[in-house]
C-alpha cells in the first residue's frame, strides 16, 4: 500500500478536455493574483497595507508558521488569540482583543471547517477592523451557502494542497475599496523546479497504482535530486517551512494554470467527504476523535487523528506506505502556551490523507493499522 500526503497527478489530465462546469471560487474571481505559494501573496498583501510595528494583526495561536513569518517580514506585528480543540476561534477572547483597535483580524479556516463568519463580520464592522481569511486548508468549502474566502476584505488560498498541482497560491480582493494588490511584478520559477515537482506528482500516481514500479522510479528521481543539490542547482520549493522575501515575487506556473480547468471539483469534494465519513465511522467508539462534525458545506483537507505519541505514530505509518503528516508541530515560539488547546493540537494531531486518490480499501487498512498498533489516544 502507498498513500501520498497530497493528491497525485494523473498524466492523463494534460490530455483531457476542459471541464464544462464553471470554476469554483476563487478561480472564478477576477480580483485575484496567482503566486507560486500562498505565503508570497500574504507577504505582498501586508506590504500593500503598509502596517507598522504598532498596527496589530490578530492571528490564531494555532498556525503553520509560514503565514506568520510572511506577515512579520512585511513589517506588521502579531497578537495571538486562542483556537479551541474543535478548531474554532474563541469569540469572547477575540471580541476583547478587538477593543484594543487592531488593524487586521486574520482568520484561519482549519482543514475545511468554517469559522462563524457572520459573527466575525459583525465584530469587524463594530470595531472597524479589516478581515482577512486564510483558506489555505479550505478550498471548496462554504459557509451558509457562500464559499469560504468570500467573507473577508481579502482571502488567500493554497491550491496544491487540495489539487494535484506542482504549485499555486491565490490572493483574492473582495472589497472594491480595499487597497489593490494586482500591480505586483511577478516572475516565473525556473522550468526545472516546475518539471521536477510535476514529475514527482506523476510518479506518486504511478506508485499508487503500481507500487513496486513506482517505488523504483521514485528512487531514481531521489538520486537525480541529490545530484542537482550537490551541483548547487536551485529549485523553488513548495510545502517547506519558512519564508524568503527574496523569492516572494514568483508567480504560479503555466503548468498549474493549464490544469485548473481539467478537474471535476464536485467529484473531488464528494470523494473527500466520503473518505472522511468512512474513517470517522470506522474509528468511532474505538479511538478519541476531535469534536468536529462533517457537514455538507465542508470539503475536508485531511482526517485529523489524535494520537498518543505523534512521532512514533508517524514513523509507524510511514513504514507501511502511508504518508501521514505531523500537523503543525511548531509554529511561532511567541504563540506557545503550555496547557492551551493549541498546544494539545500540536502535540497530538496527525494528518491522515483522505484526498481523491484514496480508496475505501486504503482507509479500511489505515483504520485497522491505527487500532492494531495502538496509535490512537
Amino acid at each position: 500500500m502507498y498513500i501520498p500526503a497530497w493528491p497525485s497527478l494523473n498524466p492523463s489530465y494534460f490530455l483531457r478536455p476542459r471541464e464544462t462546469k464553471p470554476l469554483p471560487f476563487p478561480l472564478n474571481s477576477s480580483a485575484t493574483t496567482y503566486f507560486y505559494v500562498a505565503r508570497n501573496g500574504i507577504y505582498h498583501l501586508f506590504k500593500r497595507l503598509q502596517l507598522g510595528p504598532n498596527d496589530a494583526v490578530l492571528a490564531p495561536d494555532y498556525h503553520h508558521g509560514n503565514e506568520i513569518y510572511a506577515i512579520r517580514a512585511a513589517g506588521a506585528a502579531v497578537t495571538y488569540y486562542p483556537i479551541k480543540r474543535d478548531l474554532t476561534l474563541d469569540l469572547d477572547v477575540v471580541e476583547t482583543l478587538c477593543r484594543r483597535r487592531p488593524r487586521v483580524l486574520y482568520v484561519t479556516h482549519f482543514i475545511g471547517w468554517p469559522q462563524p463568519m457572520e459573527e466575525i463580520q459583525a465584530l469587524c464592522r463594530r470595531h472597524d477592523i479589516m478581515l482577512i481569511e486564510d483558506c489555505a486548508l479550505s478550498l471548496l468549502s462554504s459557509y451558509r451557502g457562500a464559499p469560504l474566502g468570500a467573507f473577508g476584505d481579502y482571502s488567500v488560498f493554497c491550491l496544491y494542497k487540495t489539487l494535484p498541482l506542482p504549485n499555486g497560491g491565490v490572493l483574492v480582493r473582495n472589497t472594491p475599496t480595499a487597497p489593490v494588490h494586482g500591480d505586483v511584478k511577478l516572475t516565473y520559477a525556473n522550468k526545472l523546479s516546475v518539471a521536477a515537482r510535476s514529475l514527482e506528482l506523476m510518479l506518486q500516481w504511478i506508485r499508487i497504482h503500481y507500487e513496486r514500479c513506482g517505488r523504483a522510479l521514485f528512487e531514481i528521481k531521489r538520486r537525480a535530486g541529490r545530484g542537482l543539490s550537490a551541483a548547487r542547482i536551485e529549485r523553488a520549493p513548495v510545502g517547506n517551512t519558512g519564508f524568503d522575501a527574496s523569492a516572494a515575487n514568483v508567480a504560479m506556473s503555466a503548468v498549474s494554470r493549464r490544469l485548473l480547468d481539467r478537474f471535476d471539483y464536485d467529484e473531488i469534494r464528494r470523494i473527500r467527504q466520503r473518505n472522511f465519513r468512512f474513517l470517522h465511522d470506522a474509528l468511532a467508539g474505538r479511538a478519541a476523535l476531535l469534536p468536529i462534525e462533517l457537514t455538507e458545506d465542508v470539503c475536508p483537507l485531511f482526517f485529523p487523528l489524535p494520537v498518543k505519541d505523534k512521532a512514533f505514530a508517524a514513523r509507524a505509518l510511514w513504514q507501511r506506505g502511508i504518508d501521514v503528516v505531523e500537523f503543525w508541530n511548531e509554529g511561532d515560539p511567541a504563540a506557545r502556551r503550555d496547557g492551551s488547546d493549541a498546544a494539545f493540537l500540536r502535540r497530538h494531531v496527525l494528518e491522515i490523507p483522505i484526498h481523491q486518490d484514496v480508496t475505501l480499501k486504503h482507509l479500511h487498512q489505515v483504520a485497522e493499522l491505527t487500532m492494531r498498533l495502538g496509535l490512537c489516544r
